[in-house]
């Protein structure tokens, strides 16, 4: 038996046991694998029936191919293209390119290679992402940000094993955001070592090329398309709205036209006329001031961005506040999270009662991951911020995880034992 085959019956083995509740071996399983299957199980993908979402079809064929048209990933497929498609031709290869949150915006590859990876829905606009298909490289890629390759029976989704796959994050040089995601997958071929170095390598000329023209992409969290909207509350200044993709088209909102759009947002099922009075004051207003509001704000942005009976958004709606939520859920890194409340705004000063209570959320749940998780590096961020400086189970964490002797350990017991006092803890 090769060792390669004898490689691939252990994770099978493990992937067996991790799905009946056993703990498998340390030995079986890549760690970075087992943590993916964890996080796939908490999503709750279904490791037999795991489809991948075709957010396509949520768009017109003319709106989806303005969408990856204008996307920045596209802006490096004649490079990708050039360097990897000539010599995979006749591989059974397909290449992809994904945007930021996985979904496939280009498919390349034979004919047949294609037709193949069509049978597993691993076609241009379906949605790879871990949250939705389970262990998978794009997906994976996009949840440890850095280069991975998947190999067979590692895959979550069992009608995907078939197949192997290696990707790496792209990432905008000027801004550090990740673009996208670069991929190659197919059968055996994509399983040995040099198929993630042969990425990997592409990735950094797509890099070097995006730097030696210093092309901004931007931030892939604003690019929304041309039917949607960007709400941005965060931050210093007033809030801000954005149709599509027209920056000229931006404009300031009242703070009581963003809170109900940010309300809207987080209730994608609408809200009733005493619901939301209630979410906007203490003490609720008057529905006459509410259906006031709504028809304000439609006069301001358009009558089609606010259905009725209930309220409800009928746009694509993206946020700052939606990004964070999304990356924290998604187990993202958390600094800039922590930066990006730190900034205040509308969802640090609002004095709704929905808002705030969606702050509340947030928050929490940031705390919860960064006390949980243990990193040194969130931690001493999450304490050294005002949301989390009076924290004493995070500074209690943080002197835990610093070693004997380290001078910050000190700091950290030294505060301990000041909110002890303060707070009769």
């Amino acid at each position: 038996m090769s060792d390669s085959v004898a490689a691939s019956l252990r994770v099978r083995q493990a992937y067996e046991d991790f799905l009946s509740g056993v703990t498998p071996p340390g030995d079986s399983v890549r760690s970075l694998v087992r943590d993916s299957w964890v996080r796939s199980i908490k999503k709750g993908v279904n490791p037999g029936e795991a489809v991948p979402e075709n957010t396509a079809t949520t768009m017109t064929a003319e709106e989806f191919a303005e969408y990856r048209s204008t996307h920045p990933i596209t802006a490096v497929r004649p490079l990708v293209q050039s360097l990897m498609l000539d010599d995979i031709a006749d591989t059974g290869v397909v290449v992809a390119l994904t945007d930021q949150m996985g979904r496939l915006l280009w498919v390349e590859g034979a004919t047949d290679a294609r037709d193949k990876a069509a049978d597993i829905n691993f076609v241009e606009g379906s949605l790879w992402s871990e949250d939705v298909v389970g262990t998978n490289a794009p997906g994976l890629a996009l949840a440890v940000d850095r280069g991975v390759q998947v190999v067979g029976p590692e895959h979550f989704a069992g009608p995907v094993q078939a197949w192997s796959c290696a990707a790496a994050p792209v990432h905008d040089p000027v801004t550090g955001h990740v673009v996208g995601v670069v991929d190659v997958t197919g059968g055996r071929e994509v399983a040995a070592p040099f198929a993630l170095a042969a990425v990997r390598s592409v990735v950094a000329a797509v890099e070097r090329e995006l730097n030696s023209r210093a092309v901004d992409l931007a931030d892939p969290a604003v690019f929304v398309p041309a039917r949607g909207a960007r709400l941005t509350v965060l931050g210093a200044g007033t809030c801000r709205w954005r149709r599509g993709a027209d920056a000229a088209g931006e404009r300031n909102l009242s703070r009581r036209h963003a809170e109900i759009l940010l309300l809207l947002q987080t209730y994608p099922d609408g809200l009733n006329t005493e619901q939301l009075a209630v979410m906007l004051a203490e003490d609720g207003i008057d529905p006459v001031t509410v259906r006031a509001e709504i028809s304000r704000l439609r006069r301001d942005l358009g009558n089609d961005v606010v259905d009725s009976r209930p309220y409800r958004l009928t746009i694509d709606l993206r946020s700052d506040v939606s990004d964070i939520r999304e990356r924290v859920a998604s187990g993202g890194e958390l600094s800039s999270v922590i930066d990006e409340l730190g900034r205040g705004g509308l969802l640090v000063e609002s004095s709704a009662p929905g808002v705030r209570e969606l702050f509340e959320e947030i928050r929490e749940d940031v705390r919860s991951r960064i006390i949980a998780e243990g990193d040194v590096g969130a931690l001493r961020k999450w304490t050294a911020s005002v949301h989390g400086r009076d924290d004493l189970a995070a500074w209690r964490r943080l002197e835990h995880r610093l070693p004997a002797g380290h001078p910050d350990r000190a700091v950290a017991g030294g505060r301990i034992r000041l909110l002890d006092r303060r707070y009769g803890v």
